[in-house]
């Protein structure tokens, strides 16, 4: 994989985006802005779960589908289901039908509904780190670190599952917690590093 890819658009791009337009949208939009809301939160780290063991253009391409069957992740209305509601989730072909996972999606949102307004916001973002040094390729691109680590270890020890330090690791990336776009790419930003 090449560390920059150029899009049809003559715009530079981090190498992992491919060819994909929904991809490429995702990347300049969405991937590294600062994202904060408790139910925007829980949803990124919902997908963020599903995603493991899988590409993430697989929960992109199907993120409608989730959003639709988890009532657009609103914590509340998720922690709510019951068995019933796993039954059609498990029947649901628009996500990903994995019992463990639909079951943890379920159980975080428990979780996440029993906190004061804001506070999953605001303990997600007590471990953003300072930034970091720019990233020339994708091998300079780590899978976890310090901070994802602590953050799972404190998501886990709230009782959420499925939230290891590379999936914390993904949610800080796709959350803007941490500014991963590869020099060279537009969406670049020398301000976000050290």
């Amino acid at each position: 994989m090449d560390d920059l890819r150029t899009g049809p658009d003559g715009l530079e791009r981090c190498g992992w985006v491919g060819d994909d337009a929904e991809y490429r949208r995702y990347h300049d939009e969405e991937w590294g802005v600062p994202l904060h809301g408790d139910r925007a939160l829980f949803e990124k780290l919902s997908l963020e779960a599903f995603q493991s063991g899988l590409s993430w253009i697989t929960i992109l391409k199907r993120r409608p589908g989730f959003r639709a069957a988890f009532e657009a992740f609103e914590p509340a209305t998720v922690a709510a289901y019951g068995e019933a509601d796993v039954e059609r989730l498990l029947a649901d072909a628009g996500i990903i039908r994995n019992r463990a996972k639909v079951l943890a999606t379920i159980a975080n949102a428990r979780i996440v509904a029993a906190l004061e307004p804001g506070e999953l916001d605001a303990m997600i973002w007590s471990f953003a780190p300072p930034p970091g040094p720019a990233r020339r390729s994708l091998a300079d691109v780590p899978a976890t670190t310090e901070a994802s680590t602590a953050l799972s270890a404190e998501l886990r020890g709230r009782g959420l599952r499925f939230v290891g330090p590379t999936t914390g690791y993904a949610l800080m990336q796709s959350a803007g917690l941490v500014h991963d776009h590869l020099e060279g790419c537009h969406r670049f930003d020398p301000a976000q590093v050290a």
